[in-house]
């Protein structure tokens, strides 16, 4: 009874003395040294004596916390304008959780954790826990708790509203001030007295208000703009804003661990700016590509790229490329059959365009870079493939590839970009070839040594034996008179080739022959690289090398065929790299078609080479340049191969169509045709008209009979 009527008198005397103590701390008023002190000894003392002590501190607090924040209450309230009120709520605030973090110390006693009841003869060993959550002070606790649920909660519409005017005025473009914005986000980041979740307020209300209204104002704004400039120029609007939104957020939203507002700002800018408006985007995709526009393109596809969705970008990319490449072949059909390396040229020059299309509009991207391969895989294979085998050819006969390992790594690519077996097979194979030829020519060396008499000869000749299915164009051979050295090895060759493979038949192709012979004149001695037919045109003049020899008795001397001859000729007495030809002649004329019987060629006794504007008497020079590996008349052929290749695959397809419909019109039989064949080539009209009669005399088709422009299949 004595210890309990002390106790009350204890509490009921130091009370009054440390009520206006605390007022004056809520206040941020001075408090002397000596006073905080007593303060921490006074509230000690009462929760030692009894616990009983405890609930009345608790009670006596809350209500002198809520007195005062109530005053604070009555004093923002009175400011009608929202900036005003930011500033008086900021202000009051700031001191408030400043004092929050200072008043809970002198109640640290009646913390549940608190040990100042230990006995002091006790020893307590604590081990930290790194796991468990320190538990917030109950004081700390009661303020912020005591703030948000009369303040925060009486004024917190207003707050976020007042906030999000401001950035409203800074979205565009009128003065603003961005510390306000700040100000209120940090009170609602550290209004929350939850240790588990520090944000639940902050994301609960300014967050969620901040993207409501960036989703608001961007539903009216960017609609607007569209509305008055056009998609194409709402492309630049976009990105723009896009890049001022994410520094915008950087600055008002949260982004300390455990926020994840950042992320959420994201997505919804992108979905109000460009997932919404994606659509009337990606109609106005083909005439960008098709009008060259690089700085939109660019603009659209970043913008696609933060959905991400740029499969219909890819999608007109490579329809675009297709419809230019089937363009191109259409303003160059005559070309096609005529010229085709000169055609071929201008799809490279094609296929640069649209690489640089790809890097400055796309950045390069990967995607893109496969859509452009993908596409250039459909515009005319036939074509392609004859010209790059015959490119191959020269470099393997002439040996002047750069990387054979290279070389047959693109037969690699082009299997994987789905080129025909076929003609992967026919390419493999020639590489085999030139391998299996270097160990021929090895064991060959071995046995000529013995068997011929010049062994310098066998040491220097090099046979390629190749396989006819594989490199021939052509069946026909080229009459030609070899140097007799030459006449005389060829048997050796056949027999030992015979010996080592039984049953095989050798063809010789001199058309693709080449060698190096000397040549000496009174000014110096040279070696000549040299095609087969210009070596047997230079060995005319052996035993002579003064003689004038006409026309017409250098084809009986080389046997050569009339084209062939004029063909050679003219690169040896107009060859364009040359200041001093090998062979002079006369009479003059402009193109070697005018070369008659009796015009005379001799050796020009006064070659040299001149390099840096400089004679040299010695040294090598090649007059192959490009190895001719078809005559006129097989350039001929193949062109007619090309054409009746591209016949016969309409006819395929022609056939194909009416087994599947049955019965078609002209219109839809043609729109079905190139739908088949526009990955090889583009049927002409001509030839789709010779086609249709050609199956109608065959009896695969016929014309119905009320209707001359519907063809029925005939079964």
């Amino acid at each position: 009874m004595l210890c309990d009527t002390h106790n009350r008198e204890n509490f009921d005397t130091k009370w009054p003395r440390i009520k206006p103590l605390i007022v004056r701390l809520l206040k941020q008023e001075n408090v002397k040294k000596n006073e905080w002190f007593n303060l921490f000894s006074d509230i000690h003392t009462m929760c030692l004596w009894d616990e009983e002590c405890i609930p009345k501190l608790k009670q006596e607090l809350e209500s002198n916390i809520l007195d005062f924040i109530n005053s604070v209450q009555d004093l923002i309230k009175r400011h009608e304008d929202d900036e005003a009120l930011l500033r008086a709520y900021i202000l009051a605030w700031s001191k408030f959780l400043e004092q929050s973090n200072y008043l809970p110390h002198p109640f640290s006693s009646m913390e549940p954790n608190n040990n100042s009841k230990t006995n002091s003869s006790t020893t307590s060993s604590v081990i930290p826990n790194p796991q468990r959550k320190t538990p917030e002070s109950h004081v700390r606790k009661l303020m912020l708790d005591t703030w948000s649920n009369t303040i925060f909660i009486s004024i917190k519409h207003r707050l976020q509203n007042s906030a999000m005017k401001i950035i409203y005025q800074e979205r565009i473009g009128e003065p603003f001030d961005s510390q306000l914005v700040i100000g209120v986000r940090e009170s609602y980041v550290n209004l929350s007295s939850d240790p588990d979740d520090r944000l639940s307020i902050y994301k609960e209300n300014f967050e969620k208000a901040y993207i409501e209204s960036l989703i608001e104002f961007y539903n009216k704004h960017a609609q607007q703009y569209i509305t008055e400039n056009g998609i194409i120029n709402y492309l630049t609007y976009a990105d723009m804003k896009l890049k001022e939104e994410e520094k915008r957020a950087q600055k008002y939203l949260e982004t300390g661990k455990g926020s994840n507002s950042l992320d959420l700002h994201k997505q919804a800018c992108i979905d109000v700016l460009v997932s919404k408006y994606q659509e009337q985007m990606f109609a106005e995709c083909k005439n960008l590509i098709q009008n060259n526009d690089i700085k939109n393109l660019n603009f659209l596809f970043q913008l696609m790229d933060r959905i991400p969705n740029v499969e219909p970008l890819l999608a007109d990319l490579e329809a675009y490329i297709i419809s230019e490449g089937l363009s191109v072949m259409r303003a160059n059909s005559e070309t096609i059959t005529t010229d085709s390396e000169k055609y071929v040229e201008q799809l490279l020059e094609l296929f640069n365009r649209f690489t640089k299309l790809v890097e400055d509009a796309f950045n390069g991207d990967p995607r893109f870079m496969t859509s452009r391969d993908k596409a250039f895989k459909s515009i005319n294979k036939d074509v392609f493939m004859k010209y790059h085998k015959a490119h191959l050819t020269r470099r393997l006969i002439l040996e002047i590839s750069n990387d054979q390992e290279m070389e047959e790594q693109t037969v690699i690519m082009l299997k994987d970009i789905g080129m025909p077996p076929e003609y992967i097979n026919k390419l493999s194979q020639m590489f085999k070839d030139i391998k299996v030829s270097e160990d021929i020519n090895d064991k060959f060396k071995q046995v000529a040594r013995i068997n011929l008499q010049n062994t310098n000869l066998a040491d220097i000749i090099n046979i390629k034996i190749l396989n006819a299915g594989a490199w021939s164009r052509s069946s026909d051979k080229v009459a030609v008179t070899l140097p007799p050295e030459l006449e005389d090895y060829i048997p050796e060759v056949e027999k030992f080739y015979k010996n080592e493979h039984s049953g095989r038949k050798l063809t010789w192709h001199h058309l693709m022959s080449n060698g190096v012979i000397n040549f000496n004149t009174k000014l110096g001695k040279f070696e000549l690289e040299v095609t087969t037919f210009q070596m047997a045109v230079l060995f005319s003049w052996t035993n002579r090398a003064s003689d004038k020899l006409s026309y017409e008795s250098l084809r009986l001397a080389t046997e050569l065929p009339d084209n062939e001859l004029r063909r050679t000729l003219w690169q040896l007495v107009a060859y364009q790299k040359l200041k001093h030809q090998v062979l002079c002649y006369a009479p003059q004329v402009k193109q070697p078609k005018d070369f008659d019987d009796n015009t005379q060629f001799w050796i020009n006794q006064d070659f040299c080479i001149v390099r840096n504007n400089k004679a040299q008497y010695r040294g090598k020079l090649n007059l192959i340049g490009r190895l001719q590996l078809s005559t006129e008349k097989n350039r001929e052929e193949e062109n007619q191969e090309i054409m009746f290749l591209r016949a016969e695959r309409t006819k395929e397809a022609i056939v194909k169509i009416l087994k599947m419909r049955k019965r078609v019109s002209l219109a839809q039989l043609q729109t079905e045709l190139i739908e088949l064949l526009k990955n090889m080539f583009l049927p002409s009209k001509k030839l789709v008209k010779e086609t249709i009669e050609w199956l109608i005399e065959h009896k695969y088709m016929e014309r119905d009979e009320t209707n001359i422009n519907t063809f029925v299949y005939t079964t």
